[in-house]
C-alpha cells in the first residue's frame, strides 16, 4: 500500500437512479484508510430518499421505498457524514463520474459544500481502463497472443476480430455466466448461445434511445421525457413524435417510435 499523506476514504453509493441531479442516495458505505496507519474504519447506512426508487434501480440493488421508509433522510445524516469525511481524499469505482458528483449534490441540498478542488480523487475504474485497455489490439494480444499491426485498416481489423473470437471460444469453452437475476447460463455452447449472450435486452434500438421500462414498456432513454413511456408521451404531446422524425435520429429509432405510436392509436 502507498504511504498516505492524508486520510483516504473509499466509498460507494446506491441510488434511486442514475441522474446526478434528480436521483437520491438510498445507501452509502465508506471505508476510511488513515494516513497514520490506524486500522480502517467503516461506516454504512441506508437512507430514505424521499422520492420513488425506480424499478430499474431496485433490480440492481434490491432496495425499495418500503425497505427505506424508516431510514433517516440524507439531511438527517449529512452532518455525521460530513464530519466522517472531513478533509480526506476520496476514492471509489467510477466515482469521479458518478459517486462523487452525486454525493456533492446531496450535500448541497442539505446545506453543505463538499469541496473536491484540493482533494485527491482516486478512481479504481479509471485505473483499470487505463492499464487494461479494451481495444482490439489488447484483445488480440490477450486471446491470441499476437501484436496488432495496421490498426484501423479495415481488413487488418476484421482479421484480428476473427482471431479474437476464435480465441474467446477456446478460452471460455465450458465457462458459465451468472446473470443479474441469478440465472446461470453457458454462453459458448453454440452460435445461438453466443448471439443471445451478446444481445442487450435493456434497449430496443442500437443507439439506446429507447429502452425497456417496467414490464417491458418502451420508454424514452434521452431528453426531457427520459424515463417516461413512449406511447404515454405521444398521447399527451403528439408534436414530440414529429420532432423526433425531423431530427437527426437513426432510421431505426424513427421507425420504432412510429410503430409504437401507430399501435397506441389503434388501441
Amino acid at each position: 500500500m502507498l504511504n498516505l499523506t492524508n486520510d483516504l476514504i473509499f466509498f460507494d453509493l446506491e441510488a434511486t437512479g442514475l441522474n446526478l441531479t434528480r436521483d437520491r442516495i438510498v445507501q452509502i458505505a465508506l471505508i476510511k484508510l488513515f494516513a497514520d496507519g490506524r486500522p480502517t474504519e467503516e461506516l454504512e447506512m441506508k437512507i430514505n430518499p424521499t422520492v420513488p426508487v425506480s424499478a430499474e434501480a431496485t433490480a440492481i440493488h434490491g432496495l425499495t421505498n418500503a425497505d427505506l421508509q424508516d431510514a433517516p433522510t440524507f439531511a438527517e445524516v449529512a452532518d455525521r457524514l460530513y464530519t466522517f469525511i472531513g478533509d480526506a481524499d476520496l476514492g471509489g469505482y467510477n466515482s469521479n463520474r458518478y459517486d462523487v458528483p452525486l454525493l456533492q449534490e446531496e450535500f448541497y441540498r442539505a446545506g453543505y459544500f463538499l469541496d473536491t478542488s484540493s482533494r485527491r480523487l482516486i478512481d479504481a475504474q479509471h485505473i483499470f481502463y487505463q492499464m487494461e485497455p479494451r481495444t482490439l489490439g489488447a484483445a488480440l494480444k490477450f486471446y491470441a497472443g499476437k501484436e496488432m499491426t495496421d490498426a484501423h485498416d479495415a481488413l487488418a481489423d476484421v482479421r484480428a476480430t476473427v482471431e479474437v473470437f476464435r480465441g474467446q471460444l477456446k478460452h471460455y469453452a465450458g465457462a458459465t455466466y451468472t446473470r443479474e437475476d441469478g440465472t446461470v447460463i453457458e454462453p459458448f455452447t453454440d452460435i445461438d448461445a453466443v448471439a443471445e449472450f451478446c444481445r442487450d435486452d435493456r434497449f430496443l434500438d442500437a443507439t439506446r434511445r429507447i429502452k425497456r421500462g417496467p414490464n417491458g414498456v418502451p420508454t424514452f432513454n434521452f431528453g426531457k421525457h427520459a424515463g417516461k413511456p413512449v406511447a404515454e408521451v405521444f398521447a399527451k404531446e403528439p408534436s414530440y413524435l414529429k420532432w423526433i422524425l425531423d431530427k437527426d435520429f437513426t432510421t431505426e429509432v424513427k421507425a420504432l417510435v412510429q410503430a409504437i405510436d401507430e399501435a397506441r392509436r389503434k388501441g
